[in-house]
């Protein structure tokens, strides 16, 4: 519920934020980092290794943009801001996901 709540308020507020400062994805917005970390780890108990590699891995992939997070930057407003840190939260739970059947870490 709370990673719902958090990309449509952040949707919304980035969009409006956005269209007030006068800049495509500014770097006063943060919600976008907070809706992507929010899904990095959403399905895990949120422990300390868990934070850890989620936040590395979340942050790995949120500068690096692979496809298609990089593309998804030309989407203008709120969406535009949202979407490619919601990509890079969804490569690091996959990640995740694939480390931990492999290594079977708890």
């Amino acid at each position: 519920m709370f990673l719902v709540a958090v990309t449509l308020t952040g949707t919304w507020a980035a969009h409006r934020a956005e269209r007030a400062i006068g800049a495509k994805d500014p770097g006063v917005i943060v919600i976008d980092e907070v809706a992507g970390m929010t899904l990095t780890v959403a399905p895990f108990a949120l422990t300390p290794a868990v934070l850890a590699v989620g936040f590395v891995l979340f942050r790995i992939f949120d500068v690096t943009k692979p496809f298609p997070a990089r593309a998804s930057q030309r989407i203008t407003g709120g969406i535009g801001v949202m979407v490619d840190d919601l990509i890079a939260g969804l490569y690091a739970l996959l990640v995740i996901v694939i480390g931990r059947a492999v290594f079977a870490w708890p």
